[in-house]
């Protein structure tokens, strides 16, 4: 285009100028991180190790809990060395890369919490079918699909969102490359990727949550006419699972939704950060170490680690 200079890099504006509060920014980005790395790594580490956790319910778990791991380790850590240095350039290859795997990611995770709906579901309303349903084979099946779906889904936006031409500012209101934030720069007409995304959201979005829905409801259902012990104890892991899904359904969606004219920057990060932080960080907490099971299955692991380093 004439008078104007092709965009090469990009510049991440998500960190505060001021040192003292770099210094917060990175401090709170760091423990969030850690905090999420140990939380995960212990459920991993538990419903691998653990007999009795060798279950469909689990082993989706411990697939979401080494995902959570992924999802944050792709934006938090450049985040925090960004942070202490003051060098907050990134290439578009960089960009580009953040972004598939952000998306990715973060379409992975919505399927995986869908299935643990699904799961709950089975495990509540068809007991005596659940082991016939919810079979090893079904469950590596739902995996691969979801991986699959994830790499396609994230390959479209970003290839669709880097056709683009990025010919103005080059700087990015936000502590990660994300689609919304690239559209609001590029010089071309980006009426087609606000549909994709429109569709996309409805589509996938609007899937998985109605499918989760629906499975509540049925769970609520059976639960309140036949509260058996066995059902009112798998029912109480649909809470915290509906908490999760909520944050990181409506902060997801706010983002990408919202008018790029009324866009506040402070809401786009605190947003941003809901749903790539907050729901990895979240999921041990909430999800598993509140579980009875969960917690004997740590215990034991901790007491074999313990007495292994006295030997």
């Amino acid at each position: 285009m004439p008078n104007s200079t092709m965009v090469t890099e990009f510049l991440l504006l998500g960190c505060p100028d001021d040192w003292n509060m770099s210094f917060l920014y990175f401090t709170f980005f760091t423990v969030t991180y850690l905090g999420t790395l140990l939380g995960n790594l212990l459920i991993v580490t538990v419903t691998t190790t653990d007999q009795n956790l060798h279950t469909p319910m689990y082993f989706f778990l411990r697939n979401l809990s080494i995902l959570d791991m992924c999802f944050i380790s792709i934006t938090v850590p450049n985040v925090c060395v960004n942070s202490l240095t003051g060098n907050r350039i990134i290439s578009v290859a960089g960009c580009a890369t953040q972004i598939f795997l952000v998306i990715f990611c973060a379409c992975v995770e919505l399927l995986f919490l869908s299935i643990m709906a699904w799961d709950r579901y089975v495990a509540i309303c068809q007991p005596l079918q659940y082991p016939i349903i919810m079979n090893p084979q079904f469950c590596v099946h739902m995996t691969l699909a979801s991986l699959l779906s994830g790499l396609v889904y994230a390959g479209v936006h970003t290839g669709n969102t880097f056709q683009l031409s990025f010919c103005q500012s080059n700087v990015v209101h936000q502590f990660f490359c994300d689609v919304p934030s690239l559209l609001r720069l590029s010089c071309s007409d980006t009426t087609s990727n606000m549909i994709l995304i429109l569709v996309s959201i409805i589509v996938l979005g609007g899937g998985c949550f109605g499918l989760i829905i629906m499975s509540y409801i049925h769970i609520f259902s059976t639960v309140l006419k036949s509260p058996t012990r066995a059902s009112v104890k798998a029912f109480s892991t649909c809470t915290p699972h509906i908490l999760v899904v909520s944050i990181f359904l409506s902060s997801s969606t706010g983002v990408y939704l919202r008018p790029s004219a009324t866009s506040d920057i402070l809401q786009d990060l605190i947003l941003s950060a809901c749903y790539t932080m907050v729901p990895p960080f979240l999921n041990p907490l909430i999800y598993s170490l509140r579980n009875k099971q969960v917690r004997e299955a740590v215990r034991r692991v901790m007491g074999i680690m313990f007495f292994s380093g006295k030997r």
